[in-house]
């Protein structure tokens, strides 16, 4: 199938940062001026955050004004850089991110979050070589998810699919993630599915080539609803556990 168009704008980012950070958006008018302006300026004031950066935003098919709102911050976020696609595909979004990003490492962040503790952690385990791959995880022991209970089932239920069905040996598949960009592009390549899936696809093949990799805890409280309803979402997300299955477990394509 032939992807959708893509557009890219941009102001100024530094052309070879130390970090991509590769945000999804899509309806996100209410909070993304407030969610960039405080990333920016969290990252500006930690004194251990030494890591230049670009922030791409990548948006899909969005109907209300976050282009618009997107492009107005470019004008004062010259590190930002703006990704269109007409097509609402979480995955496919975060996947052409990633292509784009000009990093050494990337960051995948989500726009209700910007958590820059994970930044920061997971920043000291790929730079010292450690690990190539880390996974913020909501379901560590250690972890603090504030989600509604409906969610936070949600969760637990996929991560089970994913072990009894997959074989996946960690906690969550589907958050915040830090990575070495050359050494996950192949893994990033290997993935099958977009939109719900290709996030948890991504750190499942992963675990499967044998990356180095970790989960750290996290503490997630959500801005707002999230912008897709939650039952939409499960046909796609079955049909596209049962491709996983088929390619993965049944055709051993790691």
């Amino acid at each position: 199938m032939d992807e959708p168009p893509l557009e890219i704008e941009e102001a100024d980012p530094p052309e070879d940062p130390d970090v991509s950070i590769v945000i999804p958006i899509y309806n996100e008018e209410g909070i993304l001026s407030a969610s960039v302006a405080d990333l920016t300026e969290k990252l500006a004031n930690d004194p251990d955050w030494d890591y230049s950066y670009e922030l791409i935003l990548t948006e899909n098919g969005s109907t209300d004004a976050t282009v618009e709102v997107a492009r107005n911050l470019m004008e004062r976020h010259p590190e930002l850089r703006l990704l269109h696609t007409e097509e609402p595909d979480y995955g496919l979004a975060l996947r052409r991110g990633i292509h784009a990003a000009r990093g050494t490492y990337v960051i995948g962040d989500e726009i209700d979050l910007c958590d820059t503790d994970f930044y920061r952690e997971a920043m000291a385990l790929l730079s010292d070589g450690s690990h190539d791959l880390v996974v913020g995880s909501k379901a560590l022991r250690d972890s603090s998810d504030k989600r509604p209970f409906y969610r936070r089932l949600a969760t637990k239920v996929l991560n089970g699919l994913f072990r009894v069905f997959l074989g996946f040996k960690g906690t969550d598949t589907h958050g915040l993630k830090a990575f070495r960009r050359e050494t996950l592009l192949p893994v990033v390549d290997s993935c099958l599915v977009n939109k719900d899936l290709f996030a948890s696809e991504f750190v499942i093949r992963a675990e499967r080539m044998d990356v180095e990799m970790t989960e750290i805890p996290l503490t997630v409280v959500e801005k707002r609803k999230p912008s897709i309803n939650l039952f939409a979402r499960v046909p796609n997300v079955l049909k596209n556990l049962g491709r996983l299955v088929w390619h993965i477990r049944l055709r051993n394509q790691s």
